[in-house]
């Protein structure tokens, strides 16, 4: 079983609630601090506090996304955010003062606490009190896209699907029974249109009034500093669209003309973009979850026994939920537990070869949430978004040299490769489209709806719109972002996946060259957790972060040989 770490500070049956946590708070806020020392032992304190209600938190989204239709479960999420979070904020900003102003600041070591402090510095800039109810409603508000998303099932014959499950059929070669699944999956997300229309608008509003509160212009802005952006600008984001454009649609391009011929089709529709070209039945790597869960176990430990040692600790201490199911929220997520030093892999298989993608690169977030669990202070585990997938999409290349413990035929392992490695060139634009799409939405913050629609087609546009003929689909296709969560409930978070999604194929070159070195200089970088900026951790991996068209061409020329070669 696994063990939390032993606390020294707050007491070990401590109760989350505002009664219990308050003097706690008082404590550190309140606290003489007379040398160096005192002052590394009351961030050690600090730390320790909040590790606890990082993991009591984690607990209460984990159970709810498992089950959104318990009132009890969004209920104990809910007293979190409304309860618990505004009321630790105050305190958390006065704690950020205490240090700053500490005549002992200066004597800390520098090396160690840089990357920390930039942080602490910024969130002292950002901090409005009149933001915290903002923020909690918005907090709550958020959740409820998991409530509509997961609340959505389609019927095909007399069974009944949730989307994810549903969405297997779109790999069937019948092509006609691909369309109809197509179009009821597609008819079930509009029925929820206005709902999700509505939701996002109330969100805008409210989160443009949190930057105009900031003293920002625009919502982007005030994210740009908020997620810590300090290696990169709006002008580097827009630099990697027009990277991704130039050098990555015309490939995709050209696929898509090889995916047509293949299909013997006039055009390709939505509905064609799944299946394979070689008129197979799609891949089933696995049969159920259990077997999922063992292969992924024994496809890591191939790698290196380290890995596979990790998830069959998660394994034995029941830190899964990979089944879809009615009422489960979408996705899939791999949660950090603060004081546990494991984290929960969540996610909906139906049984598919994206499932086996999904798990590897959850499965590569657990591995980092490992190796950083006993970095010295809470904080230094929490690696920005552009570190933290670079673990989880470099863990889906690295993992395909093993992935004949998923695959007994040769075809079979040589089809999910390829297929895996034309899904690393189609995340891009995708990415790319998210990315501009909620730069438009922020920096057009007084937009109709129907406005909005006409912004994401002109934006998806240009990057291929998926490579599929769209006509009479408009309303499908001006309604695709509502799909994707992030959008509703991590604004801002998606570019991260492009830059590492670049950086996961140069560790990937690296591996092919020599396996060896390049899994130890992953796993130096993981380590890192965020002592160090971006761009060191980057170079601690042997590799660049460097999104310009030159670099997206290099790696591109890379993919493409690799997939000539399967």
């Amino acid at each position: 079983m696994i063990h939390k770490k032993t606390r020294t500070y707050i007491p070990a049956d401590l109760e989350i609630k505002w009664e219990t946590l308050e003097p706690l708070y008082k404590d550190l806020v309140e606290r003489s601090i007379n040398s160096v020392e005192e002052l590394e032992h009351w961030l050690h304190d600090r730390s320790e506090l909040e590790a606890a209600l990082e993991e009591d938190f984690a607990w209460r989204y984990i159970r709810m996304t498992c089950d959104t239709n318990s009132q009890e479960k969004l209920q104990s999420f809910q007293y979190f955010a409304t309860e618990i979070e505004p009321k630790t904020a105050p305190y958390s900003n006065e704690l950020n003062k205490k240090l700053v102003d500490s005549p002992y600041l200066d004597q800390l070591d520098k090396a160690k606490y840089f990357v920390y402090l930039r942080g602490i510095k910024k969130s002292l800039e950002l901090f409005r009190e009149e933001n915290i109810p903002i923020q909690t409603e918005i907090q709550v508000e958020q959740q409820k896209y998991q409530s509509i998303s997961g609340s959505m099932s389609v019927h095909m014959g007399e069974q009944e699907y949730t989307l994810e499950q549903a969405a297997v059929f779109l790999k069937d070669t019948d092509r006609a029974k691909r369309q109809e699944v197509w179009e009821k999956i597609t008819a079930r997300r509009l029925q929820e249109k206005e709902k999700l229309n509505d939701l996002f608008d109330h969100l805008r509003v409210l989160r443009h009034k949190v930057a105009l509160n900031a003293g920002f212009e625009n919502y982007r802005d005030y994210m740009f500093q908020a997620l810590g952006r300090f290696d990169y600008t709006p002008q580097d984001c827009y630099a990697f669209h027009e990277a991704i454009e130039l050098e990555i649609v015309p490939i995709l391009r050209e696929h898509a003309e090889l995916r047509k011929e293949a299909l013997k089709l006039e055009t390709l529709r939505p509905w064609d973009l799944d299946v394979n070209t070689s008129g197979k039945p799609a891949l089933k790597p696995f049969n159920n979850s259990e077997e999922l869960i063992e292969k992924s176990i024994q496809c890591f430990r191939n790698i290196n026994s380290y890995l596979g040692e990790r998830l069959e600790i998660m394994k034995d201490n029941n830190l899964f939920d990979v089944e879809s199911r009615k009422g489960k929220a979408p996705g899939g997520y791999n949660y950090p537990l603060s004081e546990t030093g494991a984290p929960f892999i969540f996610m909906n298989s139906a049984n598919t070869f994206r499932d086996l993608t999904t798990m590897v690169h959850e499965g590569g977030h657990a591995v980092h949430t490992f190796l950083t669990a006993d970095l010295e202070l809470n904080d230094f585990k929490h690696c920005p978004s552009e570190v933290a997938e670079l673990a989880s999409m470099s863990m889906e290349l690295i993992s395909m040299d093993n992935w004949n413990v998923f695959f007994d035929n040769e075809e079979d392992l040589k089809r999910a490769k390829r297929d895996q490695l034309v899904d690393v060139l189609k995340t891009l634009p995708w990415v790319a489209v998210v990315d501009q799409f909620q730069h438009w939405i922020y920096t057009n913050p007084d937009h109709l709806a129907s406005e909005r629609a006409e912004a994401w087609l002109k934006i998806y546009e240009p990057f291929g719109a998926g490579f599929a003929d769209w006509s009479g689909l408009e309303e499908a296709e001006a309604n695709l972002w509502q799909k994707q969560l992030h959008i509703f409930e991590i604004p801002f978070y998606y570019i991260e996946y492009g830059f590492a999604q670049l950086g996961a194929i140069a560790v990937y070159k690296n591996y092919k060259e020599n396996p060896e070195k390049a899994l130890e200089q992953y796993l130096s970088a993981l380590k890192l957790g965020y002592t160090k900026n971006i761009k060191e951790i980057y170079e601690t991996a042997g590799i660049k972060f460097d999104f310009s068209a030159a670099y997206v061409k290099e790696l591109a020329d890379f993919i493409k040989g690799e997939i000539a070669k399967l």
